[in-house]
């Protein structure tokens, strides 16, 4: 057996065999300079051969034979038999292995005829073949390694004969002499390789000189038993006519095999390549755009892939057409030969465009019909495989192969099969990186306006700062949104929303990073302005903002604020776009206190700061005085309008800054590593009330938020099972709802905590779900039993159609988790009738009542419920219509 490897250059299209050189196709001329080395490198070869074969001639003893003549037209003919069997495969573009036989006339030569009948009838045999094949550039080079095959196995024979003596077997010697042939053929074609300028790395080698041995020794092998089997046994020619054939098929079959070991490699590589290009798009930044961009890649990322599948093919060329769908037009990707016409294709009345389906055309320039003949000539083809990239019914691309790079034969079977499997795992790639785009825009960009949101602007924002010298942030709110939506409804409001974002985005240009945060903020980031110049961008921004609003056949007036932080701010670092954005909100909340219409960012303004650290340094205090309390908010089940459960929400009653809400003081208490003594608390005191429900014949549940502290927290579990058996209640009477934000934080310490907590029969719910990135992702590792639609997608339920669907399905995908699904944000009767309509089961908010003090809520308990017995016989509270 023998590997040739091709010259990579389309241009120069050569065969390099390891026993002699062929061609594939005609070669067109080569500049002066190639041929120059090679040509010096062909001389050499052949007058070291030359000066071998007449060295050996007169080192080798005389060996006599009756008929020299009829042995050596024998042999002549044995080696041009062994050369036409030879089983040719295409390996890839440049490379072919020629599995030949030529070792079988060899051993039987080197059995019966002397040194120069060997030689002339093996050059003959070989210097005929390339004749006929059209190889005439190489003959010196060819003659010389054919005159060093024969050379080395008779002086390896003779040499062996030597040393075994007359004592040992007498095919050893031959046998060893035959193995000699391929091994120095191989040896000298490395040699070539390296001459000529080409690599081939060391174990690529050493791979390969093993195989040609293995193969060569099986070769010698049977020439070796086929003589013995002709000379000693009666009729032993037709017995080795057998064998052979089935040495032949035997290597047919496993040329098979490595061919579909290839093509698995090749397609697991491709997948890879694609999968891996996918991931890096994903990671790029987030572009500013309304719609989600094309994640096609680097075009290295698919001239890669292009070449691969060129490289499995054995292609001329491969062309990748990919967004064929898009307004700036298709990409094209091409591998091989250039293609003609300044290698533009057309866009339109292409026939390759048109092609139903998804399954692969063998197109022939000499059979086609005539617009795809027309095609094929454009193409400089004379045949193509043609096959679509679809999604369903939306095509992705096209695969186009140009070609077959073979002396043997076109494209076959087992191409059409390549390229289909190849084209499938394409367009499936293709298509989920569409999704991850669109994916991956969602989760940057505010679906009502198309702007960035804030982890989007984040993103963005913190690129842009890496390379400036200055830039401000600025905040801009929209009033009078609550009063349009209470008036007009939110539809309104959004219209407001999203004619404000153009405006800000008109006065801006469309290269300035703009977001907008919730409800009427936005965040912009003026790249190389000063403060001075920030101040003219703010009257500028608030004077357009504030110009009147069509809606709804009148006329509205908004005001807006404006509040901006420079990164050269004494107290802040350039970087730091959340630390910049909260300055900017603090300069936004001065100017509307002091009823400005802008206002920059000053260090006294850090005031806020100091007011964390107050509330951190007296937290422990507030809690051992009583100034923090829990408050509870009733949750009512959908389907007979039961309430079952609370959920525990913190309140701090400060002497100095008067009543604080959870998101005052928690992200500072969290932040201090302090939460757990606040959720140590809220817990006790949640699990205190519920011990008095039950001994008053009340089966009320509490639910109390857990922070991704408690999550990281081994011990927290043990601490949870001590409370439940202090205060005796049920862990089924107690729930913790966690965020997939704080789970994420760290899942690998989150995630065994959570299953400790579900293993003590506590349930646990997923909060605010449908706001997090992995919502799908992880709901299935998580061990949750609830899940709670965030407020956001309830509120817009009644006027946005995207909310109610994604309501809907996150509903039924609780259910067919077999997860309880939770409503929170529940206003109106709108909103209930259509969650209970949904299936829904358990519904939230202020419909329902606001959070209550643990006294409030008794007095509403007895006011707005009624009591009856239940199953267990407990008492069944029972909201009043």
């Amino acid at each position: 057996m023998s590997e040739q490897p091709v010259d990579p250059d389309p241009d120069a299209t050569q065969e390099f065999p390891i026993q002699h050189w062929s061609s594939l196709d005609p070669v067109p001329d080569e500049p002066s300079d190639a041929k120059r080395p090679f040509l010096t490198y062909s001389v050499i070869v052949f007058v070291i051969a030359a000066a071998a074969a007449v060295l050996a001639a007169w080192l080798l003893p005389d060996r006599t034979v009756e008929h020299p003549v009829l042995t050596g037209l024998a042999l002549t003919a044995g080696f041009l038999v062994a050369e036409q069997l030879a089983v040719n495969i295409d390996v890839r573009t440049g490379v072919s292995w020629s599995i030949s036989f030529t070792e079988i006339p060899l051993v039987i030569g080197l059995f019966v005829a002397p040194f120069e009948v060997v030689l002339i009838a093996h050059l003959v045999a070989g210097v005929g073949t390339l004749m006929i094949r059209g190889v005439r550039d190489r003959l010196l080079y060819n003659s010389g390694a054919m005159a060093l095959e024969i050379v080395s196995a008779f002086v390896v024979a003779y040499a062996a004969v030597q040393v075994i003596g007359p004592h040992g077997p007498p095919w050893a010697p031959v046998l060893i002499g035959a193995l000699a042939a391929p091994v120095s053929s191989t040896l000298l074609a490395l040699v070539t390789v390296r001459v000529l300028g080409r690599r081939m790395r060391l174990g690529a080698a050493v791979r390969l000189t093993l195989r040609i041995l293995v193969l060569g020794l099986v070769n010698a092998s049977v020439g070796v038993v086929g003589y013995g089997i002709a000379s000693h046994a009666p009729a032993g020619w037709l017995l080795v006519t057998i064998t052979v054939g089935g040495l032949m098929a035997l290597y047919l079959a496993y040329s098979g095999l490595l061919r579909d070991q290839r093509d698995l490699e090749a397609l697991s590589e491709l997948s890879l390549t694609v999968a891996r290009s996918g991931h890096q798009a994903v990671l790029r930044p987030a572009a500013g755009l309304v719609e989600p961009e094309p994640v096609l890649g680097g075009s290295d990322d698919w001239q890669g892939v292009a070449d691969r599948i060129r490289d499995q093919l054995g292609a001329a060329r491969v062309v990748l057409r990919l967004g064929i769908d898009r307004p700036e037009g298709e990409s094209l990707v091409v591998s091989g030969d250039d293609l003609p016409e300044g290698g533009d294709l057309p866009s339109r009345g292409d026939p390759f465009r048109r092609l139903p389906g998804a399954h692969v055309r063998h197109f022939r320039r000499i059979d086609s019909v005539p617009d795809v003949r027309h095609e094929l000539v454009r193409r400089g083809a004379d045949e193509a495989l043609v096959v679509p990239l679809r999604s369903a019914n939306h095509l992705l691309g096209l695969i186009e192969a140009h070609d077959k790079q073979s002396r043997w034969r076109g494209f076959g079977t087992a191409d059409i099969r390549l390229i289909g499997t190849t084209a499938s795992h394409l367009a499936t790639a293709l298509d989920n990186r569409r999704l991850l785009a669109t994916l991956r825009h969602d989760a940057y960009h505010d679906p009502l306006t198309g702007l960035f949101n804030r982890p989007g602007f984040r993103q963005a924002a913190a690129a842009e700062l890496k390379n400036l010298d200055k830039a401000v942030v600025l905040r801009v709110d929209l009033d009078v949104l609550s009063t349009i939506s209470d008036a007009l409804g939110y539809a309104w409001a959004d219209r407001m929303v999203v004619a404000a974002g153009r405006r800000i985005r008109d006065t801006l240009g469309k290269d300035a990073p703009l977001a907008r945060l919730e409800g009427g903020a936005f965040a912009v980031l003026l790249a190389g302005h000063d403060t001075e110049q920030a101040h003219q961008v703010a009257e500028r921004l608030r004077a357009g903002l504030a110009m009147p609003y069509p809606v709804d056949r009148l006329t509205v007036e908004a005001a807006a604020v404006v509040g901006y932080c420079s990164s050269d701010c004494e107290d802040a670092e350039k970087d730091d776009v959340d630390g910049l954005l909260q300055r900017a909100d603090v300069a936004l909340r001065a100017a509307r206190n002091a009823g400005d219409t802008a206002r920059g960012y000053l260090p006294s303004m850090g005031q806020i700061f100091m007011r964390r650290f107050q509330l951190v340094s007296q937290f422990r205090q507030a809690l051992e005085t009583d100034q923090v309390q829990v408050h509870y908010q009733p949750k009512m089940s959908l389907p007979n309008r039961t309430v079952f459960g609370v959920e525990a929400l913190v309140r701090w009653t400060h002497p100095e800054f008067g009543k604080l809400g959870p998101d005052e003081f928690v992200p500072a208490v969290e932040a201090a590593g302090l939460v757990d003594a606040l959720t140590d608390f809220v817990m006790d005191q949640s699990l205190g009330k519920v011990r008095d429900w039950m001994d008053r014949g009340f089966r009320i549940s509490a639910a109390v938020n857990l922070s991704v502290r408690s999550l990281a927290d081994a011990e927290f579990p043990d601490r949870v099972s001590a409370a439940l058996t202090r205060w005796k209640v049920p862990p089924e009477l107690l729930t913790f709802e966690l965020t997939e934000s704080g789970v994420m934080a760290d899942p690998q310490r989150a995630l065994p905590v959570l299953r400790r907590l579900s293993d003590l029969g506590v349930t646990l719910a997923v909060d605010d779900f449908g706001t997090g990135y992995s919502s799908l992702a992880y709901l299935r590792q998580l061990p949750v039993d609830e899940v709670k639609i965030d407020k956001s997608f309830v509120f817009g339920m009644g006027t946005d159609l995207g909310d109610l669907a994604v309501v809907r399905s996150i509903v039924e995908l609780g259910h067919s988790l077999g997860l309880t699904v939770v409503a929170e944000g529940v206003e109106d009767d709108a909103a209930r009738d259509q969650l209970a309509g949904m299936g829904c089961d358990v519904a939230q908010g202020y419909l329902i009542s606001r959070p209550l003090s643990a006294s409030r809520l008794e007095a509403w308990l007895q006011a707005r419920t009624t009591q009856s017995k239940g199953l267990r016989d407990e008492t069944v509270l029972t909201l009043l219509t």
